[in-house]
């Protein structure tokens, strides 16, 4: 009872309830429509409510991970239903107002089980997409002066994996084909590549080891790969192969070339604040800075680097969140963008979290190739 009072539980409980007086009001008509239309909310309720305020290092049992996968599809249907159920609303006063009297009558009573059907088919598109594994994205990035040596450099970036409940190895293995497929010279892990403790998702992760021969991975912490035992999994990715930078930088030749790749740490590590310098590597032809989180932009612009790739957005992963992260992560929300003279890259995301879910974005393995300018 206890964790039921925390704050965090009563803000999620009074948002959800919130959330669910508005369609309850426009589409049910009766107590029992009332409870069912309810149901939803109580499943997504419980994950926030009853999974995150405890351990996450917990063994999970099958009812576990039903009770993850049934808030998390929730999620995503009750977000389809509440935008719905406003542009239902909006027909309806454009309607009214308009003296359609013949489409304002087709509204009102065809409106409410079109709105929970075509929820329910945006998430099943939405979740073949997401789960059909990711496209390649292709990004060229033009750099003024670049070393002849660099030129052409492959860089296969994989972000925001989120092995876990829904992403599972053959998900990885998947991934592991498409990225190598790609002959990359360097390979960027930009974060957020699990949601769970090393034990219980390493044989998951395992194929990830064939994109680290040669020293040519690195990796950043991501937000939740610290919510999942940083320290754990910072060991497992070194023993695995991948470069961990921890606020550091990793100097590498290519021919005659210099190449910097630094990294940073996510603001949920708190054993260290982020930040960087370029001091130990000033005569580098090109500087490839690695930050899940594109907010940290202003430093790598500060210090110096050519090319920030991150994550952590997801490009919103469905509508209508895909409008909401443009408030928060505008001007670097998804694909390439400027932070001064540095160019930013964010990737859309190589999984998925919570719903495994996309829709108005896809799953991607970003392939960065470099062009002198």
């Amino acid at each position: 009872m206890k964790r039921l009072l925390q704050p965090f539980v009563l803000v999620v409980t009074a948002l959800l309830a919130a959330a669910y007086a508005y369609p309850a009001a426009r589409l049910a008509t009766g107590p029992w429509e009332r409870g069912a239309l309810a149901i939803p909310f109580v499943l997504i309720w419980i994950v926030p409510a009853l999974y995150w305020t405890g351990s996450r290092d917990d063994e999970e049992s099958w009812l576990d991970q039903a009770a993850h996968q049934a808030s998390y599809l929730s999620m995503a249907w009750v977000s389809f239903v509440l935008v719905l159920t406003l542009a239902r609303d909006v027909l309806l006063v454009a309607t009214s107002a308009l003296q359609l009297e013949r489409a304002h009558a087709a509204i009102a009573q065809a409106g409410v089980p079109t709105v929970l059907v075509a929820a329910l088919l945006a998430m099943a598109l939405g979740a073949a997409t997401a789960l059909r594994g990711p496209r390649v994205e292709k990004v060229a990035v033009r750099v003024p002066g670049l070393h002849r040596d660099l030129e052409g450099l492959r860089i296969v970036q994989i972000s925001d994996l989120h092995v876990g409940r829904s992403i599972r190895r053959s998900y990885v293995e998947r991934t592991v084909e498409r990225a190598r497929s790609l002959a990359p010279d360097l390979v960027a892990l930009t974060g957020d590549m699990v949601d769970g403790p090393v034990g219980r998702l390493a044989p998951h992760v395992a194929p990830l080891a064939a994109l680290m021969e040669g020293g040519r991975a690195f990796f950043v912490l991501g937000n939740h790969d610290c919510y999942s035992g940083a320290a754990a999994w910072i060991s497992h990715w070194r023993q695995m192969g991948a470069r961990v930078l921890l606020n550091e930088v990793s100097v590498l030749r290519k021919g005659a070339a210099t190449l910097v790749v630094g990294g940073v740490v996510d603001p949920a590590y708190r054993i260290l604040r982020p930040q960087i310098s370029l001091e130990d590597a000033p005569g580098a032809d090109f500087r490839l800075l690695l930050a899940h989180n594109p907010k940290l932009a202003p430093l790598g612009a500060g210090a110096g680097f050519d090319l920030q790739l991150s994550g952590h957005t997801h490009g919103g992963q469905f509508f209508p969140w895909t409008l909401a992260v443009r408030l928060v992560h505008s001007p670097h929300v998804a694909g390439l963008s400027r932070e001064g003279s540095m160019w930013v890259y964010v990737s859309a995301g190589t999984g998925s979290w919570g719903p495994p879910v996309r829709f108005g974005t896809s799953p991607e393995i970003t392939l960065v190739t470099l062009e002198r300018a």
